[in-house]
């Protein structure tokens, strides 16, 4: 099994193209579904998961294909054959759920195992059902997976959610395009990603408004067409590698990055002591003095301080100048990173869904586990501002979320590298 092996860095100086969003791509993929006709994705991401969708979607019979080193999907569901989507694939990654609502309003039916994923909350899928089933759908659980039937097709209706689940605003939102009639979406998430997926369904032909607000209105068609569309910046790589010069000292540019996706996130920086101004090409982003001040750090839905982000700033904290609380609102289990980062000499006291994380001078490098996607890269960013020698094991969650991860920490003179395994 691989691990990355970190070294202390000095300040860091360069530039790092920021990829398009993982899960903005996941969502987009299984838009295909709803269409006959090509569906073409640009600037995709290059990461495992998104290899789980595409062999996901292949089994369902769509035709999948990676063009540029990957950055292009090409895809198109002229033949869909299957309507099962298999618990060995959908184990892998939550996001697999998303199938559900296009093959619905598409096929009339769908099988789907219950999804699986990392372990930072049970994340369940009553929000989904009970929207689907709002739209007409009958959804029985069985052995491990959801059975849902629309005989009569899906009609529009008034459906609330009583947490803005992006998942489930998008499950919905991609099967009320075909539903007969109008459907309004309250409390829905307001995520980039969320826009994004409008926007693409919304060139496929879909009539949505109000995406990136918490009403969303569908009007349903009879029909949707191909589509061309690029996928968004993804704004969780996007701060993770904004936090490397806040840790290390030095002024990165962030290629493609965005104020307007991680505005909560850049009002922490500044309170921390990091300047980030923008530039033609994104972002460029440098630390004000020798060490960040600590702040205070609440996770909310979008726009709020993203749960993504959380661990990365954790990291952060571990060396700021004072005491700061994270306060993680959106998922339960969310700080399994702080007892490796403990393992690295950080102080860190973790009660429930509060973490206060008093300063050190120095962290110290160590041997670590990574225990999810986002806790794995915030063991990367200590290991950055910690003396001697971090190795971060089991960085397969890494590779869901972040590609060529070693290539940019190295592109802007960080030490890192990856060790292959036995």
């Amino acid at each position: 099994m691989d691990s990355i092996l970190v070294k202390g860095s000095g300040p860091l100086r360069g530039q790092i193209p920021i990829a398009g969003a993982k899960n903005a791509c996941l969502a987009l993929m299984p838009a295909t579904l709803l269409s006959e006709e090509p569906l073409t994705l640009t600037n995709a991401p290059r990461l495992s998961d998104i290899k789980t969708m595409t062999e996901l979607l292949r089994s369902l019979g769509a035709e999948v294909s990676s063009l540029q080193d990957g950055q292009v999907q090409a895809l198109s569901s002229h033949n869909i054959d299957n309507h099962v989507a298999d618990y060995e694939i959908v184990r892998k990654m939550r996001a697999s759920n998303l199938v559900l609502g296009p093959m619905l309003a598409r096929l009339g039916q769908a099988v789907v195992s219950l999804p699986g994923g990392c372990a930072i909350g049970a994340r369940p899928m009553d929000l989904h059902i009970h929207g689907l089933e709002a739209l007409g759908a009958e959804i029985e659980l069985k052995d491990g997976y959801l059975h849902a039937k629309a005989p009569g097709g899906l009609k529009g209706a008034m459906i609330e959610l009583n947490f803005a689940s992006v998942g489930a605003t998008e499950n919905i939102m991609m099967a009320a395009t075909l539903a007969k009639g109008t459907t309004v979406i309250k409390n829905a998430a307001r995520e980039p990603e969320i826009v994004d997926l409008a926007d693409c369904l919304t060139k496929m032909g879909a009539h949505i408004d109000g995406a990136g607000t918490g009403t969303i209105t569908i009007e349903g068609v009879d029909r949707l067409h191909g589509a061309t569309h690029p996928v968004v910046t993804d704004r969780i790589e996007l701060g993770t590698y904004m936090l490397a010069p806040a840790i290390c000292g030095g002024e990165v540019e962030l290629l493609g990055g965005r104020l307007d996706l991680i505005g909560a996130f850049v009002e922490k920086l500044d309170a921390a002591g990091i300047d980030v101004t923008e530039t033609k090409a994104g972002l460029m982003v440098k630390r004000r003095g020798d060490r960040v001040k600590a702040v205070d750090v609440t996770t909310e839905p979008f726009p709020g301080f993203p749960t993504d982000l959380q661990a990365q700033m954790m990291a952060l904290m571990c060396t700021a100048d004072g005491t700061s609380v994270l306060e993680e609102k959106i998922f339960e289990n969310r700080f399994m990173h702080a007892p490796e980062l403990i393992r690295m000499g950080a102080q860190i006291d973790v009660q429930g869904g509060h973490a206060t994380v008093t300063g050190v001078e120095r962290l110290k490098g160590a041997p670590v586990m990574a225990t999810d996607l986002r806790a794995s890269v915030s063991l990367i960013l200590a290991g950055l501002a910690a003396e001697g020698e971090t190795i971060v094991n089991r960085v397969y969650h890494l590779d869901r979320g972040y590609e060529h991860v070693v290539r940019k920490f190295s592109a802007v003179g960080a030490k890192i590298e990856r060790i292959k395994g036995s």
